[in-house]
């Protein structure tokens, strides 16, 4: 067969073939149906695959919430001690219990078995919450082991409990104020824990160096057994004297340690919501008072540090003096001329107004701000109030500050002063952590001569023995100190039967090594007596606390002396 004819018989085969019939699928038709069927279970496959390994990596991995919420629990804070190493604050471990909501399987399981546990969750609250889907929620921080192990024995899928680090404070409200507080999270709130957050714990958090570490504890200069003793001695003259308030506050007169301070109504610091109180501040240094007449304390010592003023001078005190439409008497008058001395001991306002007077209302200005005491003072603790100084310092308000109204100040910045008024001169920074003399000397400033505070020693004791002070005395310790009764303001004036009465002083004063300050707040009389006096509460606490604190402190008494006033030469 000739090539021609191979192909007409081929076009002819070619012809011959049916065709499909109308309907039919074609071959590459069914191919490419099935190339797609297989695709579709393939991505299908994948998806299952892809959501297996997500919950894998949900169990290998918790979310990024759980580890926030873990390191949280975690971070450890430095042991707080005293100055002999006695615990004030420590981390303990406890639990907390959480809920990864989108692992629970059945909600209404979840909320039957918890409530059963912990009949205290707010129900709407935490089922709306297991709901969510969220990564990651709180069910109840600082549990009780006894709460943690009973969700642990639920089983229950995406519910379980962290180990926590929760701050405890041994000794209760005996130095809350000192120490302060810590959030949920053992973030420092007040005191020292917020110090030491602001110090440097902080950065030390954020750079992931506080995590369940051990550190070093942070010793203070607070003496546990003299703060006993201070809130202790406190506690009971608010009983005693049906008081509504009491501040007391032992300060090293050589280095400005401040060894004990106590503010009542105070809190425990392991119960927070306490802190909230209004009256539960801490009025050592966060209050400010019109302190009465320890301030004559400062208006003497600047006197006689003017030179314009010795301390064998005399200022007539027969009359009232008038001022501005006001008048300035004394409470118990003796109406005759007064010697510098008298007028401490006898605690004459009239006496007090004319030695400012004579110093001069600028010098006045100039010397209290050199003490400190018209600024805010600076301590490792966050709650330092300001002073309320008199919007103007015209003849009228001078005569008032000399002793001790139209000024208010706290505490503590009243005891820093005095520090300064018989320790030599030396106005010392207060400080909560240890310090020593040599480091003490080099911080300190000279605001008085040595000669001035030799002087304000004698009037102290003076006014210990001979006046208005007798009841704070403690044999073998030459207690000095100067009383002060300030009537307190309502509606802009002075309430008669309502006072804030204090104490200053010092011991030993030959020699004063430590600086006590009493206050209490709207004292009674205690039958059979009428009167209310700061000589007749305040005082007397301030020398119930040198009593029982002065040996735990080194001082040991001296009989046989202390019965003379100190010597002095001016």
């Amino acid at each position: 067969m000739t090539l021609a004819q191979e192909s007409t018989s081929f076009l002819q085969v070619r012809k011959t073939r049916p065709r499909p019939a109308h309907g039919s699928v074609s071959a590459s038709a069914v191919k490419s149906r099935v190339y797609l069927a297989m695709a579709a279970f393939a991505m299908v496959y994948i998806a299952i695959a892809g959501r297996l390994v997500v919950l894998a990596q949900m169990d290998e991995a918790p979310s990024s919430a759980w580890i926030s919420a873990q390191d949280s629990v975690s971070a450890s804070r430095p042991d707080l001690v005293d100055r002999n190493g006695e615990i004030l604050a420590t981390d303990i471990k406890t639990a907390s219990i959480y809920a990864e909501p989108r692992r629970v399987l059945d909600v209404d399981e979840a909320m039957d078995g918890l409530l059963r546990v912990l009949p205290d969750l707010d129900e709407p609250t935490v089922r709306r919450r297991l709901e969510s889907q969220a990564g990651f929620i709180w069910l109840k921080r600082e549990a009780s082991p006894q709460e943690a192990e009973a969700v642990h024995n639920l089983g229950l899928p995406g519910i379980s409990y962290l180990s926590e680090t929760q701050r405890f404070y041994p000794g209760g409200p005996t130095a809350g104020h000192i120490v302060g507080s810590v959030n949920i999270d053992n973030q420092g709130l007040t005191g020292i824990e917020k110090y030491i957050d602001k110090s440097w714990l902080s950065d030390l958090r954020e750079a992931g160096f506080a995590s369940d570490k051990t550190m070093e504890p942070v010793r203070l200069a607070v003496d546990l057994r003299v703060q006993h003793v201070v809130r202790d001695e406190l506690a009971k003259a608010m009983e005693r004297y049906r008081a509504i308030a009491a501040i007391g506050i032992v300060l090293d007169a050589k280095t400005g340690e401040v060894v004990a301070m106590s503010s009542l109504p105070d809190y425990d610091p392991n119960d927070r919501s306490q802190a909230l109180e209004k009256d539960r501040l801490n009025r050592a240094t966060g209050g400010v008072f019109e302190m009465g007449s320890v301030f004559k304390s400062f208006t003497t010592a600047m006197a006689l540090d003017s030179e314009q003023v010795s301390i064998n001078d005399s200022f007539d005190a027969t009359r009232p003096i008038r001022a501005a439409g006001r008048t300035i008497s004394d409470f118990h008058g003796k109406n005759r001329i007064l010697s510098v001395p008298e007028i401490f001991i006898y605690s004459s306002n009239i006496g007090t107004a004319k030695m400012m007077l004579a110093a001069g209302i600028d010098r006045q200005q100039e010397f209290l701000s050199r003490i400190g005491l018209t600024s805010r003072l600076n301590t490792e603790l966050p709650e330092n109030a300001t002073p309320l100084l008199p919007p103007k310092w015209n003849e009228l308000a001078a005569m008032t500050i000399s002793f001790g109204h139209g000024i208010s100040v706290t505490p503590m910045q009243t005891a820093v002063a005095a520090a300064a008024m018989v320790n030599g001169g030396v106005l010392l920074p207060p400080t909560f952590l240890p310090r020593t003399r040599e480091e003490a000397n080099a911080l300190g400033k000279q605001v008085i001569s040595p000669d001035v505070s030799r002087a304000m020693r004698y009037l102290f004791r003076l006014n210990v023995l001979s006046g208005s002070g007798r009841r704070s005395d403690v044999p073998g310790y030459t207690v000095g100190g100067k009383t002060g009764t300030a009537e307190k303001i309502e509606n802009g004036k002075y309430v008669r039967n309502k006072r804030r009465n204090s104490f200053l002083s010092a011991f030993p004063m030959d020699d004063p090594r430590y600086v006590v300050l009493t206050v209490i707040d709207e004292p009674k009389p205690v039958p059979p007596s009428k009167s209310a006096t700061a000589g007749l509460n305040a005082g007397p606490v301030a020398g119930a606390i040198i009593r029982r604190a002065a040996p735990m402190l080194g001082v040991m008494p001296r009989f046989g002396e202390g019965s003379e006033p100190i010597e002095v030469s001016y």
